[in-house]
Formats: structure tokens, sequence, C-alpha cells
């Protein structure tokens, strides 16, 4: 087969290991934590900005506690949490024996 196709079984083995490191990259890339994670923490920047020298009028709507800077605060919180968790739970590689099973058995 190899002789008919110009392709040696090292050249397969090569171009499918970098299929699966190119597959591995796009689903860490697309994990839903980094995504979640990294909004959170924008977010937080943008509203605990806001909230470090807050308006009379802002005060005076919420009662005196300064919603935007504890609000802002805990999504800080929320994003670096779904961030750590990325960090220390990466997203396991996908073995392509894993996914030929999957198929075979629907």
């Amino acid at each position: 087969m190899s002789e008919d196709s110009g392709y040696s079984e090292k050249d397969v083995q090569r171009e499918v290991t970098e299929l699966e490191g190119r597959s591995t990259t796009a689903s860490r890339l697309f994990d839903l934590r980094l995504i979640i994670g990294g909004l959170f923490v924008v977010y937080g920047v943008i509203v605990t900005i806001a909230g470090i020298n807050p308006s009379d009028s802002s005060l005076h709507k919420s009662e005196g506690v300064n919603i935007n800077l504890w609000t802002g605060i805990a999504m800080l919180l929320l994003g670096i949490f779904f961030l750590g968790w990325l960090k220390l739970r990466p997203t396991p590689p996908v073995e392509l024996a894993e996914v030929a099973e999957e198929d075979e058995g629907a």
C-alpha cells in the first residue's frame, strides 16, 4: 500500500501525530473555563474600577452599599477561580482509539 500511495508508514505516523497535536490544541483553546474565566476577569476589572470612586447618587440608590466594588471583586474572584481550575486540571488529550470506539458504537 505504501508503494501505491507514495507515502511511507513513517510519513503517515508523523501526519497522524501532527493532527492529534492540532486537535488537542484546539480543544484546549476553546475550553469553556478559559472563556468564562477570561470574561469574568475582564468584566470584574471594569466593574471594580467603576466602584473605586462611586458617586453620591449611586451610593444613595444602593442604600450606602458600594455594589459596583463588591460585585467587581466577586467577579474577579470567580474569574480567577475558573482560570486556576483550568491551570490545575487541564483538558486531557483526546485519544484516537477512544474516538474510533465511540464512532463504531454509534
